[in-house]
């Protein structure tokens, strides 16, 4: 987010480079260094600074405020080129604010008057003595840190602690960050209270991906931006960065822009191979490959895992008349051949490279089935002589694919998408679309993955998560929901980072904001963040995301990260309203992943994009919309949420009323009431932020546009739900008073749209691309008529004579219905104890137990599920005896290799109830989960 640099970037990001190539990139984490060269490599810190050993560096003015930092060059984290990477980074955030830092080998060359930071890993001589005389610990896991200040031989110590390289970097960089955002950066370097973090996921990454040669060319040959752009990342605590290439198409068909769609022959040439991309120079191939290495080098410099993103596989791209630089050279004898020549050739040219992300399905243009191809490519990896990880795309991956990557020896990780291709909330859905469900039955495996149909594997998990899997998880968030507004909501990101680790998974990888701008061939110059008003860009489009960066890096690390850091920024940028401007863009960052958890119109981003939506009818099927992957008849009413098993649908919810029936799901009315609240907690915290803040600064507007959108579009989508609800009411009732209401609700719903549209007109360009279709381009504006037309539709019903209805209804029910419209629905207050097992055991039956208050329930039913997205909830009404409800889980169904997990339907005198359902910012599991019992060694 937010205008400011991380420091004065311009003057100090060149040297940090210059550090990083110079001294510190050829060195490697084995090892330690000699004490001269150390010496002589921190000698060329980015301020010039002289290392002081044994003799004092010219003494600093009296007015000036002097800082040591002591870096052991025996300590071989310390002097790790990582570690020295963030002290240089600590150095250049001290002298930015007018301080003088100097590095010291060893204590006793400290001057005693100054405070002195320890940089050091935890089996270091002082930080051991300074955490003993403390009663601290490090934790032992990988990238954990220790801050505490001490005293130490009559010297004011602070002592920066990791238990590995990146541990350490994190804590020197946490320095960095307080000292470039305090007022008093002085004062920031006292640490009250120890500060112990250790990481909640193994992975935590950031993906940014080239789909457009005219809008991403040039970030890619950027180099200081990328110096700029690894830093803030290591800052973040993100451990790993992944370059994605050849996700510009879905599939190979149609394709136009293919820069680095197949990508070895724009990075490398290949002996005894003449493949080659056409149009593409010798000199444009090979800076190519300067650039790609030149950016994994400056990423293991700072600590950052490097991963390449290998998406198509296809050289041979049918229907693609206008492919701007096709494959030449290549046959279907050559093909398998030439990839693994030419990945072996590239994993040595860049030796930080270590990990691969691949699409094996036939999406990546290499039919299914083609295991010959993908054994052939898997060569490459398993002789390059080092670790590198295989990370596969998991959309039906077959048994067989697995076992041909475990079988290189090297790590293996599935990364399934975490909610279709959008964001949602932070959980994992509790079942998949109906659509998503197998066409066949499902056969779970005794090893291994199931058999039979893997529709289920499309857009979620599935039936990855057993409790023996040889393989990692990682789940990987798409970029369908939102795209290119401005979001940070620390509750959200710290859902996300408590749930990613969800039955011993691995983590969650991001694809950043702007992930697919000018996808499909459709990039336009001019600025990726496409402002039309040129006094809010900034010199790099991700400058614009720093609040959301730090969010999600810092609170998939540590969910319960003091919320200071995060304020910090902002208070920077609005002093006298950042608690505001908090709270605003909190609320209305939930807007877009509630949208989408409720109301999934089509799982493929391609298709579906809530944050420009293309309108969807409420009354007429026929009316032509891009969502084909939508339950018939195809109107909004009959949507599917994304997560059917706690969300209704409009028409399902509307059948349950006149039924006079309940349901535990989430309603429609909910939702709706969900968004609206939302979206006016944002305006109201908005409004305070402007009655105190300079609005002209382009930091502001950035936020309040994109703040003032996302409400809009909560508004929008609550008045259509209701709107949509009371038409479904009217077409099985003809009520006439139902038909006004939705098309007052509707009405209102447009109001919305037309609101937020006009507060984008002047900021963002006509034409916003993300594909080469109208429903991935275009403006806000542009959505207007379809919704206009919509609500002509509705009224036209008015003037049509009383529709013969489906059903018989009592008036008077049907009046107190769409009376129950305008009023907030409430769930019953009930309260309940449970405590979740510890584990349970497979082959054993399995009580769950309930305690329930007051006698406030009716019934209470159980529903429980295997972790497994392939199978259907099983539900169980609970005995009750004096307010103790119990229900057991037969032997047969525990005896799985899955997980379990399950949660409460409670019905109450005033309706039913979801234990433990959402809390109040719909950021945690709404279920419980249960590993089974670890088996003994």
């Amino acid at each position: 987010m937010l205008e400011r640099r991380l420091c004065s970037q311009k003057r100090i990001a060149p040297a940090v480079a210059m550090v990083c190539n110079a001294g510190m990139m050829p060195s490697t984490n084995e090892g330690g260094v000699n004490r001269r060269r150390f010496l002589k490599q921190t000698g060329l810190s980015v301020l010039g600074l002289t290392v002081a050993s044994g003799m004092l560096a010219a003494p600093a003015s009296p007015e000036d405020s002097v800082v040591s930092i002591l870096l052991d060059p025996d300590d071989k984290v310390a002097s790790s080129p990582p570690s020295r990477w963030a002290v240089n980074e600590l150095q250049a955030a001290l002298q930015a604010r007018g301080m003088t830092a100097r590095i010291f080998p060893n204590l006793e060359s400290v001057p005693a008057s100054e405070l002195c930071i320890v940089a050091a890993s935890g089996g270091n001589r002082i930080a051991k003595q300074i955490l003993e005389s403390h009663s601290l610990l490090i934790p032992d896991s990988a990238e954990s840190l220790v801050l505490v200040k001490s005293n130490l031989a009559g010297r004011n110590v602070l002592l920066a602690c990791g238990s590995d390289v990146r541990g350490l970097v994190y804590a020197v960089l946490e320095l960095a960050d307080r000292v470039r955002h305090a007022d008093e950066p002085l004062a920031a370097l006292e640490i009250a209270q120890p500060i112990i973090e250790k990481p909640a996921n193994v992975i935590r990454s950031i993906a940014r991906c080239f789909v457009s040669e005219t809008e991403d060319n040039s970030w890619f040959n950027n180099r200081v931006m990328w110096t700029e752009y690894l830093s803030m990342l290591a800052a973040q605590r993100f451990n790993r960065f992944s370059l994605t290439f050849g996700i510009a198409y879905n599939n190979a068909s149609g394709v136009s822009d293919s820069y680095f769609l197949f990508a070895y022959p724009f990075l490398l040439p290949v002996p005894g191979y003449d493949v080659r991309a056409a149009g593409i120079t010798d000199s444009e191939r090979d800076n190519n490959l300067a650039m790609l290495k030149f950016i994994s080098d400056e990423a293991a410099a700072r600590g950052l895992d490097f991963q390449l993103g290998l998406w198509t596989h296809s050289y041979d791209w049918p229907n693609s008349p206008r492919a701007n630089h096709p494959i030449q050279g290549l046959t279907p004898e050559m093909h398998a051949p030439y990839c693994r020549d030419a990945l072996a050739a590239l994993l040595k040219a860049c030796p930080a490279i270590n990990g691969l992300t691949l699409r094996v399905h036939g999406e990546s243009g290499v039919p299914d089935g083609s295991f010959d191809f993908w054994q052939t490519l898997f060569e490459a990896v398993k002789n390059c002589g080092r670790r590198v990880e295989i990370d596969m795309h998991a959309k039906g991956v077959p048994q067989k694919m697995n076992e041909i990557a475990l079988a290189t020896g090297m790590p293996v990780n599935l990364s399934p998408k975490y909610w279709a291709e959008h964001m949602g909330l932070p959980y994992h859905q509790a079942a998949i679309r109906e659509l998503e469900m197998a066409h066949e039955p499902y056969q779970e495996a005794a090893a291994g993955i199931g058999t039979g149909s893997r529709n289920f594997m499309r857009y979620g998990y599935g039936d990855l998560l057993t409790e023996d899997r040889p393989y990692g998880v990682l789940h990987r968030i798409w970029p369908g929901t939102r795209r290119f507004l401005l979001s940070g909501d620390p509750a959200t990101a710290a859902g996300f980072g408590r749930n990613a680790s969800f039955c011993g998974s691995l983590g969650v990888e991001l694809f950043e904001p702007l992930s697919f701008k000018g996808r499909k061939g459709s990039g336009i110059a001019g600025g990726r963040c496409a402002y039309a008003d040129k006094s809010l860009e900034l010199e790099y489009d991700w400058q614009k995301y720093l609040y959301t960066y730090r969010v999600w890096g810092r609170l998939t690390y540590n969910p319960d990260t003091d919320p200071e850091v995060w304020r910090r920024l902002l208070r920077k940028e609005l002093p006298g309203a950042y608690l505001p401007m908090e709270t605003a863009l909190a609320n209305s960052s939930r807007i877009l992943p509630l949208i989408t958890t409720a109301h999934g119109a089509s799982a493929n981003n391609s298709f579906y994009w809530p944050e420009i939506y293309t309108n969807m009818s409420i009354p007429d099927p026929n009316v032509e919309h891009p969502y084909n992957d939508t339950p018939s008849p195809k109107r909004f009413g009959t949507v599917s949420p994304f997560d059917p098993q706690l969300f209704s649908t409009v028409d399902e919810f509307a059948g349950i009323l006149l039924a006079g029936q309940a349901s535990g799901k989430h309603s429609p009315l909910e939702v709706a009431q969900w968004l609206e609240d939302l979206a006016n907690a944002a305006a109201t915290n908005l409004s305070q932020v402007e009655k105190t803040t300079e609005s002209s600064s382009p930091a502001f507007r950035r936020l309040s546009i994109d703040v003032s959108i996302q409400s809009g579009l909560g508004l929008f989508f609550a008045w259509k739900m209701r709107s949509a609800l009371l038409w479904s009411l009217f077409d099985h009732t003809g009520d006439s008073t139902a038909l006004v209401e939705a098309l007052n609700a509707y009405r209102k719903a447009r109001a919305a749209w037309a609101g937020l549209a006009a507060c984008a007109k002047a900021a963002y360009v006509s034409d916003i691309t993300y594909g080469n279709s109208k429903n991935l381009g275009g403006h806000w504006l542009d959505r207007l008529p379809a919704i206009d037309e919509d609500i002509a539709k509705m009224e036209q019903q008015l003037k049509q004579p009383k529709p013969v209805t489906s059903q018989s209804a009592d008036p008077d029910r049907v009046q107190q219905m769409i009376r129950a419209v305008s009023v907030r629905p409430m769930r019953p207050a009930i309260v309940v104890h449970h405590t979740p097992a510890a584990h349970f055991q497979p082959g054993t039956p399995l009580e769950i137990t309930l305690l329930v208050e007051k006698a406030d329930a009716l019934q209470v039913r159980l529903q429980y599920r295997h972790v497994n997205q392939a199978e259907r909830w099983q539900v169980q009404p609970m005995e009750s005896k004096d307010g103790n409800y119990r229900a057991t889980i037969p032997a047969d169904y525990t005896r799985s290799r899955f997980p379990l997990q399950y949660y409460f339907e409670i019905t109450g005198t005033d309706g039913l109830a979801l234990y433990p359902g959402f809390d109040a910012n719909l950021s945690n599991l709404p279920y419980f989960v249960l590993r089974a019992m670890p088996k003994s060694r």
